[in-house]
């Protein structure tokens, strides 16, 4: 493609909205414009990018027997009612307001489910993997880091149907690899971590990431291979215990500890032995939870604990009315209210010590889980892990860093069939419900995730298959010089001729713009021609990921570059 009938509108300032690298260089190189919040045009040289990764995406789904669809961006709202995702989506959820009764669908489970109801009569029928590569809506309430986080971006969504949960096993794995190979031809360097299945529902999630400082993500990982985010992560921090001393329930004065840190100043108590009290409404009903010292409650568990995202903390005038005390004096002796009560495992059999006395102002010591409270029997990992921590695996370190989210499968198991009637005929004759799976991956992530991977002061440094073209051919000063002009046509035909995608910038622009362009929009290699080399017959080749410059014969040209795209 000449360069000079190619609309590439390069910047050469960074834009002022743009805060992460690849949101900068994806507007500079004129990948993308921004139409809306959240909302951004691919220009050619960008949209060439996104049909190679959907190539890519394409010849891995199904090479693992997965069937393309495309359905509908507009869904009926009752299908969406019926699994209970219209509350649990939230304003997350695009309604249609002048029709009512459809949404923007930023996923297809319900959808999926819908057909595989109306066609899957029997296992015979079973299984099946079917996908689609399509735009997805999803109404972000704070739109940031370019296309990394929008309100319409191109999903390649999947759906495995099986029979047994043994057959679930063997799609989910072929996802597994499938994305492992997606990932590793676009050049992209990531992780796999155990994740939450949130709104989606399962009981079992992965997520393949890329560590970035530009992440959203938080993940804990460490050298002996553990790797999670922190919304499922655990480590091998040992419970808090028992002590010798069996000392008998004392309540004291606490007037001014309003905090844990308050009882650790003032009275000299062991953070690890205080039991932090918190109260959550949970569909309308107090849950009193207790968690080791500062330690921080993780919502992602909670919601897997209590089975349902419905949740929040309480109020000041429910902490009152439920337990007798406001924050800072909640405890599980003398509880106001008889509601569930649930507790960290680091917790189980601890004994020596010190919680609210549900009593503004006082607090209990020497309390003893087994003794005083045999009540609690709830006991579960609740708490956010915390750098340095023991791995699970070995010890190791934990480090927590920041993340960006490139795809997530799931099992979701029956959620969606019971709910929405998609039954199958076994063996037996009798009735079962089709067991699915789902697994996603943003396209146009892939792309700014590679950019955040690759690039320099000076701009993207693109490597085969994802870059937009192969070749930049840069002409120098050929409107004086007609054998430079002569000689770079007729090295462009004969090179797109043999197979190479090339970019050949036969503007009337000064070298210095051509090559700052040519750094900027970053293609694997820059093959230069100019009057001085021409004269003794040779072009020199810049290797972008390197700056390594040569000057090569124009006869073994072909040779060279051969070698090069090995």
């Amino acid at each position: 493609m000449k360069q000079s009938e190619l609309f590439i509108p390069t910047l050469k300032e960074n834009s002022s909205e743009a805060q992460i690298p690849s949101h900068q260089l994806m507007l500079r190189t004129g990948l993308v414009r921004q139409l809306a919040s959240g909302v951004f045009s691919f220009l050619p040289l960008g949209y060439r990018v996104i049909k190679k990764i959907i190539q890519i995406l394409r010849e891995e789904m199904d090479a693992i027997g997965g069937q393309e669809f495309l359905l509908p961006a507009l869904n009926p709202i009752e299908i969406w009612e019926q699994t209970g995702r219209v509350e649990a989506m939230g304003d997350v959820l695009f309604h249609i307001k002048n029709r009512e009764g459809l949404v923007l669908a930023p996923t297809h489970e319900e959808i999926i489910t819908f057909h595989a109801k109306q066609h899957i009569k029997s296992y015979r029928d079973l299984p099946q993997i079917w996908y689609q590569i399509q735009t997805k809506f999803r109404n972000e309430p704070r739109p940031k880091s370019g296309v990394l986080r929008g309100r319409q971006f191109i999903m390649k969504d999947s759906y495995s149907l099986d029979s047994s949960w043994e057959g679930l096993d063997v799609s989910y794995q072929k996802h597994h690899d499938a994305y492992c190979r997606i990932f590793e031809r676009c050049g992209i360097k990531f992780f796999v971590v155990g994740a939450s299945s949130g709104a989606m529902g399962g009981n079992k999630s992965e997520e393949f990431m890329v560590v970035s400082d530009s992440g959203e993500d938080v993940v804990a990982i460490a050298e002996d291979g553990y790797a999670a985010n922190v919304e499922v992560a655990t480590s091998a921090l040992p419970p808090v215990g028992r002590i010798e001393q069996d000392l008998p329930l004392e309540k004291f004065p606490t007037p001014n500890a309003k905090t844990i840190d308050d009882l650790i100043e003032q009275f000299g108590i062991p953070e690890e032995r205080c039991a932090k009290s918190v109260v959550y409404i949970v569909e309308d009903k107090p849950v009193l939870i207790f968690m080791r010292g500062n330690d921080e409650l993780n919502e992602s568990k909670l919601q897997s604990v209590l089975g349902t995202g419905t949740f929040r903390p309480a109020e000041s005038e429910e902490l009152i009315r439920f337990t007798g005390a406001d924050h800072g004096s909640i405890g599980p002796i003398n509880l106001k209210t008889n509601m569930r009560i649930i507790a960290d495992k680091l917790l189980k059999d601890a004994n020596g010590l010190v919680s609210g006395a549900n009593e503004d102002g006082f607090h209990y010591k020497n309390i003893d889980f087994k003794r005083d409270c045999p009540f609690i029997t709830e006991f579960y990992d609740l708490r956010t892990i915390r750098e340095g921590e023991p791995s699970p695996i070995s010890g190791a370190p934990i480090k927590v860093v920041k993340a960006i989210e490139l795809g997530h499968i799931f099992k979701l198991g029956t959620k969606y069939s019971e709910a929405l009637e998609a039954k199958f005929l076994d063996k037996n004759g009798k009735e079962q419900p089709i067991i699915m799976g789902s697994y996603g991956i943003g396209v146009e992530r892939i792309m700014a995730c590679f950019i955040e991977q690759n690039y320099d002061e000076k701009g993207i440094v693109w490597k085969r298959p994802l870059a937009p073209f192969d070749i930049h051919l840069i002409a120098v000063n050929q409107q004086k010089f007609p054998e430079v002009k002569n000689k770079s046509d007729e090295l462009y035909s004969e090179l797109s001729k043999a197979g190479y995608e090339v970019l050949y910038d036969d503007r009337e622009e000064t070298p210095g713009v051509k090559f700052n362009d040519a750094d900027l929009i970053g293609l694997p290699v820059q093959l230069i021609i100019g009057p001085k080399n021409l004269e003794n017959n040779k072009v020199e080749i810049k290797i972008r990921a390197t700056g390594e410059r040569k000057l090569v014969e124009i006869e073994t040209l072909k040779e060279e570059l051969e070698s090069l795209f090995e």
